[in-house]
């Protein structure tokens, strides 16, 4: 699927917002462009470029949930590393929710 350039520049832009030990979801990242829907939020996030700098890893579903991946154990630890808790069921707090 190919992603419009000013598209991919709005989701990269939020996603470089998202403050250390938060998360934000791909539709709140969607409703924050001009046109995306989650599911190209999430496309966007597999497309990343090799050695990008982007915290992809603090975007997860909307149930609260890192999204089954393969890449899945390394967010996980990655979010743990940056202080995100996850309860019993795997949610993260709605409170770590960004934006406010």
């Amino acid at each position: 699927m190919a992603i419009r350039a000013e598209i991919l520049e709005q989701i990269f832009t939020v996603v470089a917002q998202i403050p250390v030990g938060r998360v934000t979801t791909y539709g709140r990242i969607a409703s924050m462009t001009e046109g995306a829907t989650a599911r190209l939020v999430g496309t966007a996030m597999r497309q990343l470029p090799e050695g990008h700098l982007l915290p992809w890893y603090r975007v997860i579903g909307a149930t609260r949930r890192i999204a089954d991946h393969g890449g899945a154990a390394r967010q996980h630890a990655a979010l743990r590393a940056e202080g995100v808790i996850f309860d019993a069921s795997g949610r993260v707090p709605a409170h770590l929710i960004w934006p406010d």
